[in-house]
Parts: C-alpha cells; sequence; structure tokens
C-alpha cells in the first residue's frame, strides 16, 4: 500500500495507456502464448550464479538441440521474438548467437509463469484442462 492507497493501478489508469503501449503488451502476450517461445526465453536465462545476463547466449542450433525443435522452427520463433526486441542476435562466422534484450521484462514474466505454477498446484480441484489448451 502507498499512501494508504493499493500499490494496483485502477481501472481507470489502465485504460490510459497511450495504444502503442497497448499494441506491444498485446504482441508481447501473443509471443509468449506460444509454448516454444516461452521455452527459448527461459532457456536463455543465465544460470544462477552468471556473472552478467549479457554474457550468457546461445547458438540456435543450440537452442534448437536443447528443446527438440527442427532449426527452421526455432529460426522462426527467434526472428519473432527479435521482432519484439525480447532477444538480440551475435554473428560469428556462420554461427549466430542469441540472448536476452530485455533481461528485466523476461524474469519478471519468468516470475508470472512460477506464479502461475505455484498457484496451480496449491489448489486440491485444479480444473482439468483438455489437450487443446496446451501448445
Amino acid at each position: 500500500m502507498k499512501n494508504g492507497k493499493h500499490a494496483f493501478p485502477t481501472r481507470i489508469d489502465q485504460h490510459r495507456r497511450p495504444p502503442q503501449v497497448i499494441r506491444y503488451i498485446n504482441r508481447f502476450l501473443d509471443a509468449t502464448c506460444d509454448s516454444s517461445r516461452r521455452s527459448i526465453l527461459e532457456l536463455l536465462i543465465p544460470p544462477d550464479g552468471q556473472d552478467s545476463p549479457d554474457a550468457y547466449e546461445l547458438r540456435a542450433g543450440e537452442i534448437a538441440a536443447r528443446l527438440g525443435l527442427a532449426p527452421s522452427t526455432t529460426s522462426e520463433h527467434l526472428r519473432q521474438l527479435l521482432n519484439l526486441h525480447l532477444v538480440s542476435a551475435r554473428k560469428e562466422g556462420t554461427m549466430v548467437f542469441y540472448r536476452l534484450r530485455n533481461h528485466h521484462l523476461v524474469l519478471a514474466f519468468h516470475e508470472l509463469l512460477e506464479a502461475l505454477e505455484t498457484h496451480y498446484h496449491s489448489h486440491d480441484s485444479t480444473p482439468e484442462l483438455d489437450e487443446t489448451d496446451e501448445e
């Protein structure tokens, strides 16, 4: 609570976002609705103890292999994440290395996923999802 008021934005505040911000939020959420793109973002989070998030990067082929995706599929997902400025690419010879570009945003998203998982496991009677709800 801040100054006796809730820290959450009010409903009115949410509607005052500029249209371009709303479009970016929608594009981000649309991109992260895909389980492969979510996995890529989580894979690019540096392991604990990594000194600098900017120093942690993986080759496109390594990402594909770790996630069991075809290289062409991985490239398409990475292209979409690049367009949203969530990852950046560095070319070295014929290899392309990827790393998180907006580390803070991806970590916040990762924390949301962990909170959702905790919430899911904390309920005795969780609703069953049918197979079409999963990607």
